[in-house]
């Protein structure tokens, strides 16, 4: 099969000719059609100080797909041959103290596609039955393809708890971007959004942001706690991994408010501890994932239902053998979220 890999430790990937995955007996073989980038794909392209610590190449990379079932092992009893299918891309152990508890979404022992073994960027992968996600009829292609980038949304707008308070988010990447309907699906009072990029600003206002602000313009913070009353927004949701939104994001949030952090800083992070959490009695949430599976349930719900649309923000739909140029697309800020077409391997 052919696949996109990382195939040494320095930026850029290559296209590779690698075995059909074997499967195990509750395994699930899949052909993927779709398949998202990821930031944390781009971490890995440009091969940055969390890349260079985290991943091990060679490595097929990418973790968001969809296909069809092509093989099951000889245990596997609720999936059948012809199923279209996406999947948890965290591969947990199911025997660790968080497994047994119901937090197997940060099990001590977790195994990610695309980042710990091989991943969704080739023409098969290789996946346990409990991983695999059935995908209603209803749901496109390209939707289903990035319900891992989207159940991390909704992940972090429901664990923060957003019906009827105010929300500021720092990053509208495409995840920041999907936060934004989420948020107002849950029930968010008032939605603000930060960004470097005045074209992802724009689209965050399509998609429902009250206010939008350039991360340069000066007095953000004040301007912030003005248009709440002086007190601060209820929420931080931060989503870009940058130190410096993470640190104007806390400040925009009030005395006794929360912020929830998803977005992966490329390196250590110095924080003011005291003054950004400490004394302001803040709830902090480090959002891993998805949990597993009720984020699924929830996220299906929401796009089915159509309180979701991502058509705005999947801007590109490309062949795999055009990821130089998805990447490029991606750096420069010209792409919101880009789905792989796989079909083409085929």
């Amino acid at each position: 099969m052919r696949a996109l890999c990382k195939v040494r430790s320095e930026p850029g990937l290559a296209m590779r000719d690698l075995p059909v995955p074997a499967i195990g007996p509750t395994d699930v073989l899949i052909r993927v059609e779709k398949a998202g980038i990821c930031g944390t794909d781009y971490h890995i392209y440009s091969w940055d100080h969390w890349a260079q610590a985290r991943v091990h190449p060679p490595l097929v990379v990418g973790h968001e797909f969809m296909g069809h079932v092509e093989k099951i092992g000889e245990a596997v009893r609720a999936v059948r041959v012809g199923d279209r299918v996406s999947a948890e891309g965290h591969i947990p152990d199911l025997t660790c103290l968080l497994c047994r508890t119901g937090q197997a979404h940060i099990c001590e022992r977790l195994k990610i596609i695309g980042i710990d073994r091989d991943g969704a960027f080739a023409e098969y992968i290789a996946m346990p039955e409990y991983n695999v996600w059935p995908l209603d009829s209803a749901i496109p292609d390209e939707f289903a393809a990035v319900f891992d980038p989207l159940g991390n949304a909704v992940h972090t707008v429901m664990a923060a708890g957003v019906s009827t308070r105010s929300v500021v988010i720092t990053g509208v990447g495409s995840i920041g971007l999907m936060a934004i309907p989420v948020a107002r699906a849950a029930g968010a009072a008032l939605v603000f959004a930060l960004d470097v990029n005045p074209a992802k600003l724009e689209l965050a206002q399509r998609l429902g942001a009250d206010r939008t602000f350039l991360a340069s313009q000066p007095g953000l913070v004040e301007e912030v706690r003005a248009l709440t009353n002086g007190d601060g927004v209820d929420v931080l949701l931060e989503m870009s991994g940058s130190a410096a939104a993470i640190d104007e994001g806390l400040q925009m949030v009030r005395n006794g408010g929360t912020a929830a952090l998803l977005g992966i800083p490329g390196d250590s992070v110095n924080l003011n501890l005291a003054e950004r959490i400490i004394f302001k009695g803040l709830t902090v949430l480090g959002v891993n994932g998805r949990l597993m599976f009720e984020t699924w349930y929830q996220t299906q719900a929401l796009v089915k239902s159509g309180r979701v649309d991502l058509r705005p923000i999947i801007t590109h739909v490309l062949p795999v053998a055009e990821y130089e140029r998805a990447f490029a697309l991606l750096h420069s800020g010209e792409a919101a979220k880009i789905v792989f077409d796989l079909s083409s391997l085929t």
